[in-house]
């Protein structure tokens, strides 16, 4: 948990605080429970460790003790926390409502489970591991019988230019939605980071996905 003292899923980038601005919260009142961890918890053999038990646990317990709608339970992350919440709604598939996947992936063996999921999923084109790794999952869920809609954006896009290209894939009222940031589209010129890293910079500061979420229930 997040103290005086615990900082990092606050300035680490905007996955947690994204929820929590006066503005959005007027918008959508939430409580927002933003762990941090001391060690790995999912490694890239795709095995949990303890604190993956104990994070369904804790999440269960601030649940009960703040009398928040167990139906409106949302998760999300970027890379090993998109993981995270990838896992969870396998081995949990009755406690979240939805999830905003970024950059992230999870063996598409294990898959099925989530095509009984709301999922919005963003990646980008050029991340060599996520972007494989979610096309193997959403073909998993179409084969179980559940839509997708899928889209590749410019992640170079205005605001506005998001907006529309969320209001498009959420006309398609699909349960599922997959978009790719178009490959050269998330690394600013000039700059040493990748693509992989470069995805959630973008990602949470799309409020049309983070509404879509919100407006999804059990």
């Amino acid at each position: 948990m997040v103290n005086v003292a615990t900082q990092g899923p606050l300035v680490q980038g905007l996955g947690a605080v994204c929820w929590a601005s006066p503005e959005v919260q007027a918008r959508h009142e939430s409580f927002v429970l933003a762990p941090e961890y001391g060690s790995v918890v999912i490694d890239d053999n795709y095995e949990p460790s303890t604190l993956f038990e104990a994070t369904a646990n804790l999440v269960q317990s601030v649940t009960r003790e703040y009398s928040i709608d167990p139906d409106r339970l949302y998760t999300t992350g970027q890379s090993m926390g998109a993981m995270m919440s990838l896992g969870l709604n396998i081995r949990y598939p009755d406690l979240f409502a939805a999830a905003f996947i970024v950059a992230g992936q999870w063996p598409a063996t294990q898959a099925a489970p989530l095509a009984r999921k709301k999922l919005w999923i963003l990646v980008s084109a050029d991340d060599t591991k996520a972007y494989p790794g979610e096309q193997a999952i959403t073909e998993v869920i179409q084969d179980q019988g559940t839509q997708v809609s899928t889209a590749l954006w410019d992640g170079r896009s205005t605001a506005a230019e998001f907006a529309a290209d969320v209001r498009s894939m959420k006309s398609q009222r699909a349960p599922v939605n997959f978009a790719a940031f178009e490959t050269g589209t998330v690394v600013p010129s000039g700059s040493t980071t990748i693509a992989h890293m470069a995805t959630w910079q973008i990602a949470y500061t799309i409020p049309g996905i983070r509404d879509w979420i919100m407006r999804q229930s059990r």
